[in-house]
């Protein structure tokens, strides 16, 4: 059976595993043992809540408990750009007329900023080949946003999700060779593993601060600006059904979309709700796809069931109030798995 639980310092091995299977530009999952091993440290201290709330970084991992073995992870991070800067390409718009000639033009362009420092951050979303089936990618995915509801005061006003850009098969950035290559003078994989682990002073002192013409890429890179890596498509469309939204910003390395959201907004927040736990007189085949939280801050629980709310009332099977580590009376949060 399979839950998304918070991650453990006993976890770093099977991370790494994963991390090594990610592929370029994921830029908050690298695999680095000793900076993974650090990243754990930050999640315990976190879910612990032995640290301010803007350092926190949630890690999250999904569990194949049959197998014993780590098969997904995802994260929040509460505030991104307070400790070091986070750089986005915001797509702006210049106009240029002349009434005398008759000419009107509107030009994209692309700005350096700052925009959405102090922003939460949904990342390091990573699935495990053999698991995209079913209902897995919705349950890790969106696990993250019942932690958000059931504790939405430790968080930004708005969420944000960058998303990985459009790479050849070859994993070679059009946008990048295009562009940020000529400025860096370094390959896409050395800039976004610099970027990965911290280093990002680089960016500023290397970046042009002044607006860039889309217009004047090559038409491959104009095309890759504001578009999803082929793998990473189906958690756009997730993110979408949940209540973010393109609005405009892409990452400064392979032009991937930033989706946003407030969090008031999203549907785990709007919709998703609070009742006791029963246990189940019979086999539940019947109900709602639903996804069900603990309500737990040190050892938060996720698992995907069909569920029904009847008088306040979720029943549970045995089976899933283990995997949840909740008992007959203890409270879960819960809302239906697919948006209606």
């Amino acid at each position: 059976m399979l839950v998304v639980r918070a991650i453990h310092t006993r976890d770093l091995d099977g991370l790494m595993e994963l991390a090594e299977q990610t592929g370029s530009g994921m830029t908050t999952l690298k695999a680095d043992r000793k900076a993974l091993g650090k990243r754990i440290e930050i999640a315990c201290a976190s879910f612990a809540e032995q640290i301010a709330p803007e350092r926190r970084d949630y890690v999250f991992v999904l569990e194949d408990t049959a197998a014993a073995k780590l098969v997904g992870v995802c994260a929040i991070k509460s505030a991104v750009g307070l400790e070091e800067p986070f750089y986005n390409y915001r797509i702006g718009t210049l106009v240029h007329s002349s009434s005398e000639l008759k000419v009107f033009s509107r030009m994209e362009t692309l700005y350096l900023s700052n925009d959405l420092t102090g922003c939460s951050e949904l990342c390091s979303l990573f699935l495990h080949p053999d698991y995209r089936s079913g209902s897995n990618g919705k349950l890790l995915s969106k696990s993250r946003l019942l932690f958000i509801a059931q504790f939405p005061h430790l968080f930004a006003e708005k969420l944000i999700a960058e998303l990985r850009g459009f790479l050849r098969p070859d994993g070679r950035s059009p946008f990048w060779d295009s562009l940020g290559r000529h400025f860096f003078k370094m390959e896409f994989e050395r800039a976004d593993d610099l970027s990965g682990l911290g280093q990002k002073s680089f960016i500023a002192e290397l970046m042009p601060r002044h607006p860039l013409y889309i217009d004047y890429l090559p038409q491959e890179a104009q095309d890759a600006v504001g578009k999803t890596h082929v793998a990473t498509a189906p958690a756009r469309r997730l993110l979408e059904q949940e209540g973010m939204y393109y609005e405009g910003y892409v990452d400064i390395f392979d032009a991937g979309p930033v989706l946003q959201a407030r969090i008031r907004e999203l549907r785990a927040v709007r919709e998703s709700m609070v009742a006791v736990v029963a246990n189940a007189t019979t086999a539940q085949d019947a109900g709602t796809a639903s996804l069900v939280s603990n309500t737990q801050m040190r050892d938060f629980r996720v698992i995907a069931a069909a569920t029904q709310v009847e008088g306040g009332k979720l029943a549970l099977s045995s089976e899933d109030q283990t995997l949840l580590c909740c008992a007959a009376g203890d409270t879960v949060r819960s809302m239906s798995l697919n948006p209606t």
